[in-house]
């Protein structure tokens, strides 16, 4: 089935570039220029991904991502001119999947798209399900419970979750959880693995099985 993925930039130059490559790959790609309109697609269709450009009139790509967010967990590719590290943690804390710099290249661009749906389809392991005490994570319903009550994750903390439950006890560094989780370097560095985590640890409260290994990383232990 065709993947739609949904353009979110006021900048036509660099919307209908990215509408060609992503066409060229087998996508249907659809453009809008401000976030109002990109919500309003959002309830009337179905997208399997949103490029979505911090720099927006209006309401910015933050409060449009946060929006997308509460309703919805459509995996978001942020766009955007800013390169200050505030920037990129507060697209991640507004529940972003990746952040792309402008200027960019096209290509990459459409192969993090790939793989942000990749990861999303839940392709590797499915049907698995991994559970520690009262939380239960299916990676075939891309589904996290506690005690039978749903919560809400986006894609990447669902993977990180599932790194750490498929390791139980086993302390896993940040380079390693970027390269399980975003498939190897990624523009935030280690730092956006402590943002994922700090929002996991928040959405799972005291049910959080998540602990620090200083000077390491990341553990599920009791």
């Amino acid at each position: 089935m065709t993947k739609r993925v949904l353009i979110v930039e006021d900048e036509f130059n660099i919307a209908d570039l990215l509408k060609a490559y992503l066409e060229r790959d087998g996508f249907e790609a659809m453009w809008v220029r401000s976030g109002e309109q990109a919500l309003d697609e959002l309830g009337r269709q179905s997208i399997d991904l949103i490029v979505l450009d911090i720099g927006l009139p209006g309401i910015d790509g933050f409060e449009v991502c946060r929006q997308v967010r509460a309703r919805a967990s459509v995996p978001i590719l942020m766009l955007t001119a800013r390169e200050d590290e505030i920037d990129r943690v507060a697209g991640l804390e507004s529940g972003a999947d990746d952040y792309v710099v402008k200027p960019f290249s096209p290509r990459e661009l459409v192969a993090r798209v790939k793989a942000i749906l990749r990861r999303a389809g839940g392709a590797s392991d499915p049907g698995v399900v991994l559970r520690w005490e009262s939380i239960e994570l299916r990676r075939d319903a891309r589904e996290v419970t506690i005690d039978d009550n749903p919560v809400e994750l986006t894609n990447r903390e669902f993977d990180l979750l599932g790194a750490l439950l498929a390791h139980p006890n086993i302390a896993l560094s940040r380079d390693r959880l970027l390269e399980l989780v975003w498939g190897g370097e990624y523009p935030g560095g280690t730092r956006t693995v402590d943002v994922h985590v700090a929002q996991l640890r928040r959405k799972l409260g005291e049910a959080s099985p998540i602990r620090t290994v200083h000077g390491v990383g990341y553990k599920v232990a009791e």
